[in-house]
Parts: C-alpha cells; structure tokens; sequence
C-alpha cells in the first residue's frame, strides 16, 4: 500500500542461520557429558540400586501415626525457632538496609561496607553457621535461632534494600526540594514505599527459615530435625516417615498462610 513506511532491512535482527544452532546445541551437549564423565556420574549404578531403593521407599509407606503426638512438640519447637530467628533477623536488618541502598546513601564507604557484610552472610550456608554456633553455645535450639537469624538478616537486607533503590524518587525529591529533613524524607517518603516489600520479604524469609529450622536440627541445632536424624540412624523408618509427613503438612500450612498475608498487604 501507497505511503506505507517499511523500516529498513538492516535494522532487522537476523534470526541465527541453522547450522549456527545446531553447533551451540552440540556444544552445550558435549559440555554435559563432559562434566558428568568428569564427575563420575554412572546412571548404571542408579539402575542397580533401584532394588534397595524400592525396598527403602516402601519402608517409608507405613507411617507410625501414633508417634506423631510425641513429635509435636518438637515441631512446635521448630516453628518457634523459625519465629525467633525471622524477626530478628528482620530487626537487625532494617539499618543496613538503608546503608546497602545508594539512593539514599551517599556515603560509599557505608554503602559499600553494607553491600559487603550482606554478600559474606548470603555467601555461607546455614548448615555451616549452625555448626559454628553449636559449637559456640552448644547443643539445643539457640544454635539454631541464632543460625537462622544471620541467615535472615542477610536474604532479607538485600532483598528489602533492592526495593528501596526502586522507589518512586517523586515523593523523596518533592520532600527534599521543600527543605525536609532526613528524618521526615525517611518516614514519609521512603518507609511508606518499602514497607509492604519488607513484610513480604520477611514473611517468604519465614517460609524458607521453617523448611531450614528442620535441616539445622541434623547437626544438633534443636528442632524436629534432631529427631529425624535420630530415627534414619537407627533405622526406624516408620517414625522418619510420620516426621516427614508432619513436616510436610506444617510446611504447607505455613506457606498458605504465608501467602494470604502476602496477597493483602500487597
């Protein structure tokens, strides 16, 4: 059609010519069974023990139902060390988040020593912070708590701190132009934009930290994951399968519970 404009045929991306597929696929292949061939993976091995591993599977199909009562307790135990550890992490994170954002700090050293102590903390694992910590106020639940609590300050800092580099600059620049000061520039137009992000970040923390509380537990942190750790060494698969099951079911609870809190306040 007359006055159409057609842009031109050099601007067009060219798709990739097919031979240049196929080669990235053959790559990408051959760099998977070199790295499996490298590490040793033999799926024979796997075929052979599918007998042992069937007969395990269906050791685990007959639960001890009576035995759950007594692993309540220790589930409780493991809500309350998730509790614990999430909101302290979430108080302790609030002044580095502030300090991890750069649009609201200046200061590069304090910016750059807050980004710094986030991305050591998110770097070792949970398992390791709960050995250090059994090993510093030994055997129980603090071990754990406190495990939990490194763990959440730093997912939570540099989540929440991301949100606040993502605010609308509007509301802050407005407040600043009309000689505001840092207190107020804070409070009204910082806090109100990040706050909903802060709740919902420290309460998909709680999630993750519940699901966590139970793995520190194998090495001796407290929780319900010391009583699973204890039935799977002595071979006791029908209490390790009514833990699991327990777990599994809090798990869930929590999630949904997780989630509907998160759908209102956003």
């Amino acid at each position: 059609m007359k006055g159409t404009l057609k842009p031109p045929e050099a601007a067009l991306p060219r798709p990739p010519r097919a031979y240049k597929r196929w080669a990235s696929a053959l790559l990408f292949a051959a760099a998977l069974v070199a790295s499996g061939w490298h590490l040793g993976l033999d799926f024979g091995r796997l075929v052979s023990g599918s007998g042992p591993m069937l007969r395990l599977f269906r050791a685990f199909l007959s639960p001890n139902w009576p035995y759950m009562l007594k692993v309540l307790p220790a589930v409780f135990e493991t809500i309350r060390m998730a509790v614990l550890g999430t909101t302290l992490g979430a108080l302790m994170s609030v002044p580095v988040i502030f300090a991890a954002a750069r649009n609201v700090t200046p200061n590069r050293f304090v910016y750059g020593l807050a980004r710094g102590v986030m991305n050591v903390l998110r770097t070792i694992p949970e398992l390791l912070f709960a050995a250090l910590f059994v090993a510093l106020v030994g055997l129980g639940p603090t071990a754990g708590i406190l495990a939990i609590t490194v763990f959440s300050f730093g997912i939570i800092a540099k989540l929440t701190s991301e949100a606040v580099e993502a605010i609308d600059p509007g509301p802050l620049e407005a407040l600043w132009a009309g000689g505001a000061s840092r207190p107020v520039l804070f409070g009204y137009a910082v806090v109100p934009q990040v706050l909903p992000a802060f709740i919902s970040y420290t309460l998909y923390t709680f999630e993750i930290n519940v699901r966590a509380a139970t793995v520190l537990g194998l090495v001796g942190a407290g929780g319900i994951g010391v009583m699973l750790n204890t039935a799977m060494k002595l071979l006791q698969y029908d209490k390790a399968a009514s833990i699991i099951l327990l777990i599994f079911a809090v798990v869930l609870l929590i999630e949904a519970l997780s989630q509907s809190l998160r759908r209102r306040i956003a």
